[in-house]
């Protein structure tokens, strides 16, 4: 074997170890960065979860399709992780908190499920569910910060990571003010979860988002208004003190 043979086979096997060693490198990452995914939102392979949806408030109890559409966003992330979901309405879904994780879509005026949910995990907010036009209609109130809806400009939605357990699976909740802003708030975590996970880990949160101009920029213009975990998680008092937060 002569110089050139011997360095043109040196090369075919320094490229060869090096794809290798590369490939092997990607496929470790990736690996990482799906278990990380997997563990926030509880989904590991094969796993088991349920998308609670909610029925369009006044409607005859279709699904509003910007539900549709945050529903898409979610089984998108189901499907990253190697889970499979399953779709029930609030008002039939009867399982405990932590047996599988959870993504509850919708308000308490039209997810029963939600109203418990607030209730015993975030007893801090109140939602204003009066059907009769009002400046409070569908108002947030978180401790003594109250959130009014203004249509078509701006309005505001909860996403929250919730458990009750070390080895419990989370309960994640979109409580928006309107259906565009459970879109918004699904779309948000979808965006932003391997931040989320860096920054709370496997701990509970509870962010307060705001939906600007949805009229003309639909669910895409959002920003974050707040961490109000521990307001939301402080039962409110028997007559709160509350004004018109204007962010």
């Amino acid at each position: 074997m002569n110089d050139d043979v011997r360095n043109i086979l040196l090369g075919v096997i320094a490229a060869g170890l090096s794809a290798a060693v590369g490939w092997l490198a990607r496929t470790y990452l990736w690996r990482r960065k799906l278990r990380r995914k997997q563990a926030f939102f509880g989904l590991p392979g094969n796993s088991e979860c349920v998308l609670v949806v909610n029925r369009e408030a006044g409607g005859d109890g279709a699904v509003h399709r910007f539900d549709v559409f945050a529903l898409l966003e979610l089984a998108a992330l189901i499907k990253d992780c190697g889970a499979h979901a399953q779709i029930i309405t609030g008002d039939t879904a009867q399982q405990g908190i932590g047996e599988r994780t959870e993504f509850c879509v919708g308000g308490p005026a039209s997810n029963r499920r939600m109203t418990a949910h607030l209730q015993s995990l975030l007893p801090g907010i109140q939602v204003n569910t009066d059907m009769e036009p009002g400046p409070d209609r569908g108002a947030l109130q978180i401790g003594s910060e109250r959130y009014r809806l203004e249509n078509g400009k701006v309005a505001y939605v909860l996403i929250a990571r919730l458990t009750t357990g070390p080895e419990a699976r989370p309960v994640f909740l979109f409580c928006g003010q309107q259906a565009i802003t459970n879109q918004a708030a699904s779309r948000y975590l979808a965006r932003n979860h391997e931040k989320l996970a860096r920054k709370y880990g496997d701990k509970s949160f509870c962010l307060l988002l705001k939906v600007v101009n949805s009229a003309a920029y639909g669910p895409d213009v959002v920003e974050l208004v707040a961490d109000v975990t521990r307001a939301a998680q402080t039962p409110a008092p028997a007559s709160p003190k509350s004004h018109r937060a204007d962010r």
